[in-house]
């Protein structure tokens, strides 16, 4: 399976895929630029990176955006997205707790009823969107492109309803994980004015325009970059440990033999707030990503933060949140000069974890930038 969807994510396949995730993100920033600037309001970025990137994923997923962007309510896909990640939760705990999932079936049944409900809504939305797609015939370039020239190639052909399944994935993985960095990104930038300076500077002298911030042109920015990293080490944009089974003939772990089978893993915000891996765990400092050199300044253990995973099982969608972070940050940069509209948010204290992050409103203002055209 992973090699059939590899397709979908090789360099060849993103570089066809720009175009459209540059054009969700430009409708964004014409968002922001509405709510703000022409109504001067107040607009909460974090539930606008929401929208944008489950638009950008849909639109690479199914060959349609889901107008997230267009509309003030709330997607039926997105209200219910977090009630299926619960249900999972859940269940996962049920099996641990059997005499305990009695009590909670009997007391919870509504509830319950529900999260099935919407569970079984979303897999049905992911079927009739896979297949109205697989009908179409498009030249567009998009996950599916590459999946389906690739599947029939395959001596175990994927099915239509595989392919919807891994498409919800999709949609949950690369939506929620990339939203989530980039509202860490804006709220620790909103909080710094210091390291804010440092990136605008580094931005708007590498770009005389918008159109010319893509992926390739953003790589080369360390701070860029390094501000990316720091987010997803103090705040993981997947929360929870992701489970590894120990080999056939054990192995040691710290110094420890652990028996084939067994189940390890390394929960990340353990790893990456911990003072044994990073001094002052708990402070935004993007330099500690940028190269000291022989200097000896830096102590952090950089590799206790492995965001995307790693070894064989590294997500398969890395370059594409790569992409997406990079372009999207340095477009909001370049374009806008943001303030918080509420110095009360705390990101951390604020957040709830179910599953995924449940994350507190970031509300801010912005006002263009001096060097971009006001009817730009």
């Amino acid at each position: 399976m992973r090699r059939l969807l590899a397709h979908a994510f090789s360099n060849t396949s993103l570089n066809e895929q720009q175009e459209l995730i540059i054009g969700t993100v430009d409708r964004f920033i014409e968002l922001v630029k509405t709510k703000t600037c022409v109504q001067d309001g107040v607009f909460d970025i974090a539930k606008g990176y929401e929208r944008m990137a489950f638009d950008i994923i849909g639109d690479l997923a199914f060959g349609e955006t889901f107008g997230a962007l267009e509309t003030e309510e709330t997607h039926p896909w997105i209200a219910i997205l977090l009630g299926a990640l619960t249900k999972g939760a859940m269940a996962d705990t049920f099996k641990r707790f059997p005499a305990a999932a009695k009590v909670v079936g009997v007391l919870l049944r509504k509830q319950l009823a529900k999260l099935i409900k919407d569970t079984t809504r979303n897999e049905e939305i992911a079927i009739e969107l896979v297949k109205k797609r697989i009908e179409r015939k498009t030249s567009r370039k998009d996950f599916m492109t590459r999946i389906l020239e690739h599947r029939d190639q395959d001596n175990h052909r994927t099915s239509d309803l595989q392919l919807a399944a891994h498409s919800f994935d999709f949609v949950i993985a690369g939506s929620e994980t990339t939203s989530t960095t980039l509202s860490c990104c804006t709220y620790y930038l909103l909080r710094n004015p210091n390291i804010m300076n440092i990136l605008k500077n580094e931005i708007r002298g590498a770009f005389n325009s918008s159109q010319t911030i893509n992926d390739n042109s953003t790589k080369s920015l360390p701070y860029l970059n390094a501000v990316c990293l720091e987010a997803m080490r103090i705040y993981p944009p997947l929360p929870l440990a992701l489970p590894r089974l120990v080999p056939e003939g054990g192995d040691t772990i710290d110094g420890h033999f652990v028996p084939a089978g067994v189940t390890v893993t390394t929960n990340p915000m353990a790893a990456s707030l911990d003072p044994a891996n990073f001094t002052d765990p708990l402070t935004f400092k993007p330099e500690r990503w940028i190269d000291t050199g022989n200097s000896g300044k830096n102590r952090d253990i950089l590799e206790a933060s492995q965001p995307f995973s790693m070894g064989a099982r590294v997500c398969i969608g890395k370059s594409l949140g790569w992409m997406e972070m990079r372009t999207t940050l340095a477009k909001v940069i370049w374009t806008f000069d943001l303030e918080p509209a509420d110095l009360n948010v705390d990101w951390l204290r604020d957040s709830r974890m179910q599953t995924l992050w449940v994350k507190p409103p970031l509300k801010i203002r912005a006002r263009l930038a001096r060097h971009v055209d006001a009817t730009s």
